[in-house]
């Protein structure tokens, strides 16, 4: 197990008189994929909300890499390594596949206001590097041939693929994804399972909350599973598999090998 890349300390946020996380104290090792699990309304979307800088907490901390990140923006802590992918993904639909890649990657030259007009042979220079790597990217992510393809033209499980792929165009060193299975038909679920443990490979840390217990047994290692904001189990997926409580109240059963 690496270094801590990621924790947090009380981890609080309520709305009204519902605590959706209740002093939430965790860490997130580099090199690991973790599964973060539990029964909807948990409180594992408003945890991501809070790690990724949509939500401020109430009380607590979150540290990125040892440095207070506790309500940075979503923009700053992605320029900082830290990436994420939502459940239901939202394309610029009329854009193209490459389009959508190529704007993820933050301070472009082209995005100021002197910069079309004062800075343009070094706005084309970035472009074409951008471009480059964004067809990189989605060769990896195998949508290289949909390149041209509207963003709102491809599949849900495509469409996943994609929110993956615009993460990676800024080289996160942690990945926080929401349900990525979720939606997606199994050749494509499977795709992207690879193309995750190859990232993990690779060096790539990741969060991931998933529904799909085949899927977090399988491939997570820690899991840690919330119930009513709190966290009410962190350990191995063998030892979450061996837990009576949590198998009956999350798993429902054991996963087949």
């Amino acid at each position: 197990m690496g270094d801590v890349i990621l924790s947090t300390h009380g981890l609080t946020r309520s709305f009204g008189s519902l605590k959706a996380v209740d002093d939430v104290s965790l860490e997130i090792h580099a090199g690991s994929i973790t599964g973060l699990i539990g029964p909807n309304g948990a409180g594992k979307s408003t945890l991501f909300n809070l790690l990724t800088g949509a939500l401020k907490p109430d009380a607590g901390s979150v540290k990125l890499n040892g440095q207070d990140a506790s309500g940075l923006s979503p923009d700053r802590l992605f320029a900082l390594g830290l990436g994420r992918t939502f459940q239901i993904p939202r394309p610029f639909a009329r854009m193209s596949v490459l389009e959508n890649v190529m704007i993820a990657p933050t301070a472009q030259v082209g995005e100021t206001v002197a910069g079309p007009f004062l800075r343009r042979a070094r706005m084309r220079e970035q472009e074409k590097r951008i471009r480059e790597k964004a067809f990189e990217v989605l060769d990896f992510m195998t949508l290289g041939p949909l390149a041209d393809h509207p963003a709102g033209k491809i599949s849900g499980g495509q469409m996943k693929l994609l929110e993956l792929a615009r993460v990676l165009m800024g080289d996160p060193a942690l990945i926080l994804l929401d349900e990525p299975a979720a939606g997606v038909n199994p050749v494509l679920t499977e795709t992207l399972i690879g193309k995750i443990e190859e990232l993990n490979r690779q060096g790539k840390t990741f969060l991931i909350i998933e529904h799909d217990m085949d899927f977090v047994m399988r491939h997570c290692d820690p899991v840690i599973a919330l119930a009513e904001g709190k966290i009410v189990f962190q350990g191995t997926s063998d030892e979450a598999l061996a837990n009576p409580v949590l198998l009956d109240a999350y798993l429902g059963a054991t996963v087949d090998d």
